[in-house]
């Protein structure tokens, strides 16, 4: 029996200090709900789930930011939506101010509505913003920016082209009809006399003739002149209006209107009959050559491709031997004059007449371009890039819209201007419709990661408090357990002094 080494109560405290060490370990876990609240209760398990915290506290602020995304595009989406409802009202009243019954007074009153309404075009682009953005003005800095050209209402194919635009039409022959700005224009035949010019007259409208040859008509076939009809026959007899081919062109002169097989051809006024200088005939400004015809085309091209440019627009007045205009050879005749269609400079025969057009240009603001971050990871991919481009109205190319012209021609090319600027908007806010979709998929995935992340990170880091429980209670007893030997061993002792007694 020895006093100085109580090996049961050396035994029993040290139990005791591991069942406390454990209990006490319990007890921190079930206050805090951690079942790891230092590396120490597991090293693996804590760096596993701060990174898995990185990444949902990541993609908690990236579905934020997506968040914001939308609000900002929905933004300037909404502002657009009055824009398009400017610009409906606008066309409406292009349309309005292109008819004829109206007079300059009612255009000007049109023109004043619409000005008011460019203004507040412009002042929508100005002035919508999202967070201190400007949405709609566009960025710092100037671009120049191609305005699209149009075909004023031509017949013709019209191809848009990077900074040019192509404008082609049929070549134009002796006897055809044209409408250029609203009226209608034929193109005078023309010849050294009036027989050579009836000669042409008749082979546009389909007989056989040929410039060096009489005319070739048929016996009882009808010719009208100037509203008189005269029957072919073997020889003239002016009292049945009977008369012999070769003699017909007695009863034309200058400015006759010849009518064969249905369709119409008018000889130019001119004493000569060759066509007048100034490329209109002198009784009928309805009469023009085809050389006066292409450059009133081109004038009427200029005038509808000129809206909302700074630049004046370049398109070459158009002549046969001009090299601005480009000219395809002709493989068939099918506007002919004497067997041939009009001759290029180098004497190809002419199909295809092109109008190269020099598209005008707008100085205006650099598009706005902003990224959203929509992941946890500094990888590019994470990036969603929105761009929205200047709204103004220069930018969609109304800048200076007049329709208040005496003839309503102006309000006709704006109709053009106005369907442009429309197209421009409704692709922007289909654009960012289609950003807006994808903002929301990408919340909706954001936000089913995360759970699944917060579920893994909680398996690793939460403490099961049922379970917890069981080991706390454990525990628990076995220190009230561990109390209760320390004592009976220290007791164990106490029967020395009965030796010394």
């Amino acid at each position: 029996m020895v006093v100085q080494h109580n090996m049961q109560a050396a035994n029993a405290s040290r139990m005791l200090g591991i069942t406390t060490n454990a209990q006490g370990k319990s007890t921190e876990k079930l206050s805090s709900g951690f079942r790891i609240n230092r590396a120490a209760d597991d090293a693996a398990g804590l760096s596993i789930s701060e990174k898995m915290r990185k990444q949902i506290r990541g993609l908690d602020q990236a579905s934020t930011n997506a968040s914001d995304g939308i609000s900002a595009v929905q933004t300037a989406e909404g502002a657009l939506t009055e824009v398009h409802s400017m610009l409906q009202r606008m066309n409406e009243l292009a349309v309005q101010a292109a008819n004829g019954t109206n007079s300059e007074s009612d255009r000007s009153s049109i023109q004043d509505e619409i000005l008011q309404l460019t203004t507040e075009i412009d002042r929508v682009a100005e002035t919508t913003k999202f967070n201190e953005t400007y949405l709609l003005k566009g960025d710092y800095g100037t671009k120049s920016q191609v305005i699209a050209a149009h075909d004023a209402g031509l017949d013709g194919t019209l191809t848009q082209n990077t900074t040019t635009a192509t404008f082609t039409i049929n070549a134009l022959a002796m006897g055809d009809t044209y409408t250029i700005g609203g009226t209608k224009y034929t193109i005078g035949v023309e010849g050294d006399d009036v027989e050579e010019q009836l000669t042409n007259a008749l082979t546009v409208l389909g007989t056989s003739a040929d410039k060096d040859a009489d005319i070739h008509l048929t016996v009882g076939e009808v010719v009208k002149i100037d509203g008189k009809s005269f029957t072919i026959a073997l020889k003239t007899n002016s009292d049945t209006s009977e008369v012999a081919a070769t003699e017909l062109n007695k009863f034309a002169s200058q400015g006759s209107t010849i009518e064969y097989n249905g369709k119409v051809a008018k000889l130019f006024s001119t004493t000569t009959g060759a066509a007048p200088t100034d490329g209109v005939d002198e009784k009928d400004a309805t009469l023009i050559t085809a050389a006066k015809a292409y450059q009133l085309i081109a004038n009427e091209l200029r005038a509808a491709s000129s809206i909302g440019s700074d630049s004046i627009i370049k398109v070459p007045d158009a002549k046969f031997n001009n090299g601005d205009i480009t000219v395809t050879d002709a493989t068939t005749s099918a506007n002919t004059v004497n067997g041939k269609l009009p001759n290029d400079v180098t004497g190809n025969n002419l199909k295809k007449v092109e109008f190269i057009i020099e598209k005008g240009t707008a100085t205006v603001q650099k598009d706005l371009t902003f990224n959203l971050h929509v992941g946890s990871d500094a990888d590019m991919t994470n990036k969603i890039g929105v761009t929205i481009e200047s709204m103004t109205a220069t930018a969609l190319g109304i800048q200076g819209l007049n329709v208040g012209d005496a003839t309503g021609k102006a309000a006709t090319y704006a109709i053009d201007a106005i369907a442009d600027a429309l197209a421009k908007v409704s692709a922007q806010r289909s654009g960012l419709g289609a950003i807006q979709n994808r903002l929301e998929h990408s919340i909706a995935n954001l936000d089913n990661v995360v759970e699944n992340t917060e579920a893994a990170e909680s398996r690793i880091r939460d403490t099961d408090m049922a379970d917890e429980m069981v080991t706390y209670s454990k525990n628990n007893i076995l220190a009230q357990a561990g109390q209760s030997m320390l004592a009976q061993a220290n007791q164990a002792t106490q029967g020395v002094l009965s030796l010394l007694g």
